[in-house]
């Protein structure tokens, strides 16, 4: 009698061990799901988050291109309206102001960052003297060099190469602002990410 209560409570026993390792092991593949799941968004965010910070830089960059050039510039001007460029589409346009030769200005270009060798390659696409396209690349290599080519076609991209697009629009005499005021506005993108990711940032002059 004693022996046959002892060998049902061994049993009753072991049938809760391994329901009790069979939860352990549960809660341990749930938690363990968890933790994958959270690293997987550090390491996205972190990559977002490095482009974002290069898109502020290429902004910054192209802002202080536009703020160093002289006002009377075709570049920065608006010949017609109120605006010039364009944050939508790739824009291009003869520009005749202050009494000045008339000018190609293209309000876009691409700028090209190399993960490998940390060449950044800027292309900016315009016209030559006899109307047909043309591409200007610069590269800036980590040593210091800045190489410059014109050629009729896009340049080919490389596997490490991300590429941001940036535009920019001009605006005269903005609603709010004193008479005479500009303001530069430039949008960069990157298309490569499967959310792709943009920056603005807006100068007045």
């Amino acid at each position: 009698m004693e022996m046959s209560k002892l060998r049902r409570n061994a049993r009753r026993q072991g049938g809760f061990a391994l329901i009790e390792t069979a939860i352990a092991i549960s809660i341990l593949a749930v938690g363990l799901l968890g933790i994958a799941a959270l690293l997987a968004q550090l390491g996205g965010n972190s990559t977002t988050s490095r482009y974002m910070s290069t898109e502020a830089l290429l902004a910054s960059e192209k802002l202080d291109d536009l703020n160093r050039l002289p006002y009377n510039d075709p570049a920065i001007a608006v010949p017609s309206g109120t605006t010039a460029g364009s944050l939508t589409a790739d824009t291009t346009d003869t520009v005749t102001a202050n009494g000045l030769p008339a000018e190609v200005v293209d309000y876009f270009d691409q700028v090209r960052i190399s993960s490998g060798n940390g060449n950044v390659v800027e292309t900016v696409l315009g016209k030559d003297a006899s109307g047909n396209a043309q591409y200007t690349t610069t590269t800036h290599a980590p040593d210091g060099s800045i190489t410059i080519t014109k050629a009729a076609t896009a340049p080919a991209a490389t596997s490490d190469m991300i590429t941001f697009s940036r535009r920019w629009v001009i605006e005269q005499n903005p609603t709010g602002q004193p008479a005479g005021v500009r303001r530069f506005t430039v949008l960069v993108s990157l298309q490569s990410l499967p959310v792709p990711t943009t920056f603005q940032a807006t100068m007045l002059r």
